[in-house]
């Protein structure tokens, strides 16, 4: 009875569990149960804590973790030892024979929130083929200056990545190095000078909600770097870009079954919230 709920029985080649437990059989069908399947005794369909990082999901092909701000999700070149998520999950991956991390996408350092992580090269190519395809639910939760006019609409922008500065620009329409970015956004709540946004991304350019809410005035509180610009505006004091990554939602890659997850605001910026 323990083998379906633990990822052991296959078929055609498709892992099945208990929900499938009711299908018929055809001429031709092939079961097959894999009883020593590396990890198929440590499934976690609830959250645990992995050192810094909280994992909400696991199966044998992908993690969803919650990952806190100032933690990188891969690690920085040349042997730097700065900590990541990628590092830490290669540590909890020790004993399985040729298993390793697959990023699938990342979030900034400072911000923090839901990222995707596969198990295998090919479950990793599955699920950067729905980013691709911008199929996958992506939304944001940031504190920003000022008062978003109207209170919902969409932002467009073309935005060329500046290596030598390691930042977003507007660029013109026309300029053959920039790439679209389009998101959709909605205040929540407002404040005396800031409001709380839901930021949904359609593109998920690198700093795409930070240069996209500057470019209209409104900085994320907390921003060190897309902070240029004609606004005076008293800071807030805050140690970080106020964004997070709430909502994850797409399709598991062997089955096309849905999967969403969300993460609660952490608590520097609930207590952030509760200042404003």
């Amino acid at each position: 009875a323990t083998a379906p709920e633990r990822g052991k029985v296959f078929l055609n080649d498709v892992e099945v569990g208990l929900p499938d437990a009711s299908r018929r059989l055809r001429e031709g069908d092939v079961v097959r149960v894999w009883m020593d399947r590396p990890g198929s005794s440590k499934r976690r369909s609830g959250p645990f804590e992995l050192g810094q990082l909280q994992i909400l999901f696991e199966d044998d092909l992908l993690l969803v973790v919650n990952k806190p701000a100032g933690l990188l999700c891969v690690p920085l070149p040349h042997g730097d030892p700065t900590p990541s998520v990628y590092a830490l999950l290669e540590d909890h991956f020790r004993g399985h024979r040729h298993r390793r991390p697959f990023v699938v996408h990342r979030i900034d350092r400072d911000t923090s929130g839901l990222v995707l992580f596969a198990k295998t090269a090919r479950a990793q190519e599955a699920l950067k083929d729905q980013f691709r395809r911008r199929e996958p639910e992506r939304v944001y939760l940031a504190i920003v200056y000022g008062h978003p006019a109207p209170p919902a609409g969409t932002w467009r922008d073309v935005l060329v990545w500046d290596k030598d500065s390691l930042i977003q620009r507007a660029t013109h329409p026309d300029d053959p190095r920039g790439k679209e970015a389009v998101a959709h956004y909605r205040v929540v709540e407002t404040f005396a000078a800031t409001s709380l946004i839901e930021v949904r991304l359609h593109t998920g350019k690198r700093n795409q909600i930070r240069i996209q809410a500057r470019l209209r005035g409104h900085t994320l509180v907390g921003e060190q770097r897309y902070t240029y610009g004609p606004d005076e505006i008293r800071p807030i004091e805050f140690s970080r870009q106020a964004l997070h990554a709430y909502r994850l939602a797409f399709q598991h890659p062997v089955d096309g079954r849905g999967l969403r997850f969300e993460a609660p605001l952490p608590e520097d910026l609930a207590e952030l919230l509760a200042r404003l």
